[in-house]
């Protein structure tokens, strides 16, 4: 099977499907590859069985993190598409369906927050599981996310590279683990540098912003920058700096995160950081696949794969151009 999957260019898991008269594949993918056993003199074995397709089961209310899951969507469809293969997508967060899918399947791609209990009941059918979303400390379910914390790192060292010595980390809704680690990743750069101040700001998403900035005027901070946590935080914030009169990015630059749609959609265009949502939708398709071909034996650890992120510089931010009141003590 591995011989006919290089000579066709699929995966070997789309071969065993296509030999064994499985769903999961294509009709042009499976002539193909009959064709091609065929002509290589492939002779099936006798007695040999089959089994479910993949799943990718993403959270249905996670409503934050919508416009990601459909580029992992659309990553996964497209990697299925080149492999030659089929897919079954739910959307759910009933740990019963999860279950029930894992039993039925060769297969779990799992996107978003499910729940631990959810998660260890489909973990015990015994079927290969790939994460996409925020795992438990070393826990051992292999995984594929982003840079978060690379990400924080890199935003304030760019804005600093600006010029920018008073930011702003806007956190919008606490709690949230990948605003955390964006966090601590623009707290370890701002650090490293004694004229620069790193302050926190968390308000209500729909309509805090006025109060919190002025709160931060009455402690005589004067802001020259903004790192928003999500581009939905960073589009209100630009919105209000200029209700207020502030010019965008020659007062205030303002930097947001995830490189979704509304980003190139408001003015000035925003300077953003790309979750490359596609490409994790793929690798962790391949990495599926690669785990029902060659099961994890036991005691063999669980993989974790970052995908990196990228600063798309747009006109939101700019070099500093303001002389600011730094408070060398983060709020």
């Amino acid at each position: 099977m591995q011989t006919i999957a290089r000579e066709v260019g699929l995966s070997k898991y789309a071969v065993s499907r296509s030999l064994a008269g499985k769903s999961g594949v294509s009709e042009e993918t499976r002539t193909l590859i009959r064709e091609t056993a065929q002509r290589l003199g492939y002779t099936r074995p006798a007695g040999q069985g089959g089994a479910g397709e993949v799943a990718v089961v993403f959270h249905d209310l996670d409503a934050v993190n919508s416009e990601l899951y459909m580029q992992v969507q659309n990553g996964v469809q497209r990697e299925a598409h080149r492999l030659g293969m089929t897919l079954r997508v739910r959307w759910t967060h009933d740990s019963r369906q999860l279950e029930e899918l894992a039993r039925t399947c060769d297969g779990l791609m799992l996107v978003g927050p499910h729940a631990r209990e959810a998660v260890a009941a489909a973990s015990a059918t015994g079927v290969p599981i790939v994460r996409f979303g925020w795992v438990d400390a070393l826990e051992q379910i292999d995984h594929v996310g982003g840079t978060d914390h690379e990400a924080g790192q890199a935003v304030v060292e760019y804005l600093v590279g600006l010029g920018h010595r008073s930011i702003v980390y806007v956190y919008g809704m606490p709690g949230l683990r990948g605003r955390q680690e964006r966090h601590y990743g623009a707290r370890e750069i701002a650090e490293r540098y004694p004229d620069v101040a790193l302050h926190v700001m968390q308000f209500d998403e729909e309509n805090g912003f006025s109060a919190a900035f002025r709160a931060l005027a009455e402690k005589g901070i004067r802001p020259t920058a903004f790192f928003c946590a999500h581009d939905g935080l960073a589009l209100t914030v630009v919105s209000e700096l200029l209700g207020q009169g502030y010019r965008i990015p020659d007062d205030i630059s303002v930097v947001g995160f995830g490189d979704y749609s509304a980003a190139t959609q408001i003015s000035p265009a925003l300077t953003t950081v790309r979750m490359e949502g596609q490409e994790c939708g793929a690798v962790g398709l391949r990495l599926l696949l690669e785990r029902i071909e060659n099961p994890r034996l036991p005691g063999m650890p669980a993989r974790r794969i970052m995908i990196a992120s990228r600063i798309i510089e747009r006109r939101s931010a700019g070099p500093c151009k303001v002389v600011a009141s730094v408070d060398a003590a983060e709020v």
